[in-house]
């Protein structure tokens, strides 16, 4: 590889997951690597993933941006969570926040204390009721964190925003610290014969650029680590065939809600996701149970707005790359897999591999250990992830449409059953060291779809009853005036970060 000096790191594709890596590692290895990236604009990006998890503000505060410049200029707004509708039963509505129910602290979670008082027949509030991240989503409210230690701080945020801008953001931002961009398709990709690494990428015209490390941004194509180095893929659609979107932009006329809408329909799901200048729409879906004029017609009656431009057809399929980082070439974003938008996790799973590859950096040549715990890193990310979209598929009761009749019946993974199995029997969540989604999510998830615990745990039947039923109240009650007393969504924007007009 380098023999100490920096390493010659070739970035092929730009758009969100190109220029993230770029940013990152210029920011984070200045003196490690030189960054070169490759890009052309004859080639679209996908940009339609605005919605994102509350790890991405830590991702922003290392490189060093300012959170209400970034908003202002990608004209973003706050997100609490995600609401989904009509999955369990049309009809039914529950909020997934980034948050926890009750205080989040103590040795016994609150769900076990709601199940308790619902099992012995209590006419208890939903559960939703006891987290001031849901109740300030219903509110329509929004202010940051307050003190740990009260209710005010069991609630975390994220950002919905223009996918199309934030990649022209990153990019000013990696070539102000030294990485330069290339114009021009990539035509071939050179193969050292004797190591099987890849020694340069060619371009249309016949510049040849050389690296050391090159990085996969070349979204659903994977060009590098999929056509070059013939990566096989796994695929996932027996659980999640949705295969399409149909994603349409209108102008905002409704509500501009603090949080992501799923809307179930009769062959997948649409999203809604309020920006300040738009609302994006898309119908996700799957091509064996609907066609795609179909899908486009849906989507066009479902949006609550002037349309912008006509549904635009995606295609895709869900699943992962075997391994994510072979030789010398790192598959970041759409380049290592793909799992549908449907909790904002795409550009979570970019951070997250930029951040193992940081960590992991080579210093000379790449040791088999470092790129097997990247991979090992990376394929859990993928695994628990994929349970935990199946797991709103198949936790439904819908029985309306063919497409929701085969998730609700499909055999699932052996690891999404054995979680089901234990929350069924005494509201358990398995515990992980790493992942993304930790405790509160799959309760919301559970208990939104109607998987209800038959039992819980000892420890929640010490207090008595009417202590219980008590505390309860007293909760519930402080949560709404938590969130009632903070400003509206968008009073609070339009005095932080109201967005660019020209960005």
């Amino acid at each position: 590889m380098t023999d100490g000096r920096a390493q010659r790191v070739v970035i092929v594709g730009g758009g969100t997951s190109g220029w993230m890596a770029a940013a990152a590692l210029a920011r984070l290895l200045p003196k490690r690597c030189s960054i070169h990236l490759v890009e052309s604009e004859a080639i679209g990006i996908v940009g339609v993933g605005e919605a994102t998890l509350p790890h991405i503000r830590h991702f922003n505060e290392r490189l060093g941006i300012a959170e209400a410049d970034f908003m202002r200029w990608t004209r973003a707004t706050f997100k609490l969570g995600i609401e989904f509708r009509d999955w369990g039963r049309v009809g039914d509505s529950y909020v997934h926040p980034f948050g926890t129910f009750g205080r989040g602290h103590g040795e016994v979670d609150f769900h076990h204390y709601w199940t308790r008082a619902r099992l012995e027949g209590r006419d208890v509030p939903p559960l939703e009721q006891f987290s001031v991240a849901c109740m300030m989503a219903r509110m329509g409210k929004f202010a940051p964190p307050g003190d740990p230690a009260s209710l005010a701080g069991t609630f975390g945020y994220a950002y919905q925003f223009d996918a199309v801008l934030f990649a022209p953001y990153l990019r000013a931002i990696a070539e102000g610290m030294g990485a330069t961009r290339t114009e021009g398709r990539v035509v071939d990709v050179e193969l050292d014969g004797e190591r099987g690494d890849i020694r340069a990428v060619v371009l249309e015209g016949g510049n040849r650029i050389e690296g050391d490390l090159f990085v996969d941004c070349s979204g659903f194509r994977s060009l590098l680590l999929g056509e070059a180095l013939g990566e096989p893929f796994q695929d996932w659609s027996r659980w999640l065939p949705a295969d399409r979107a149909a994603a349409m932009p209108c102008r905002t006329r409704t509500d501009v809600t603090p949080y992501t809408s799923a809307i179930a329909m009769p062959a997948g799901w649409r999203w809604r996701i309020p920006l300040q200048h738009r609302t994006g729409n898309g119908y996700v879906y799957s091509s064996a149970f609907v066609s795609d004029d179909e899908a486009a017609s849906a989507i066009e009656a479902a949006v609550e707005g002037e349309p912008m431009a006509s549904p635009r057809l995606l295609r895709f399929r869900a699943g992962r790359r075997e391994r994510s980082w072979v030789r010398n070439c790192v598959a970041v974003g759409l380049a290592s897999g793909f799992l549908e938008p449907l909790e904002s996790t795409s550009i979570y799973l970019v951070q997250q591999a930029i951040t193992a590859l940081v960590e992991l950096w080579p210093e000379n040549d790449i040791a088999d250990a470092d790129r097997d715990e990247f991979n090992r890193i990376i394929d859990l990310e993928y695994d628990r992830i994929r349970d935990f979209l199946i797991l709103h598929y198949h936790a439904t009761e819908r029985d309306d449409s063919d497409f929701w009749n085969y998730v609700r019946t499909m055999p699932i993974p052996d690891s999404l059953a054995e979680k089901i199995e234990l929350f069924r029997r005494r509201g358990r969540i398995v515990k992980y060291r790493e992942g993304v989604f930790l405790d509160a999510s799959w309760v919301a998830v559970y208990l939104g779809q109607r998987v209800v615990p038959e039992g819980f745990d000892p420890r929640a039947g010490l207090p008595t009853d009417a202590d219980l039923l008590r505390s309860m109240a007293a909760l519930r009650q402080e949560v709404s005036a938590t969130a009632a007393a903070m400003p509206g969504h968008l009073d609070f924007i339009h005095r932080y970060c109201p967005m660019a007009e020209a960005a």
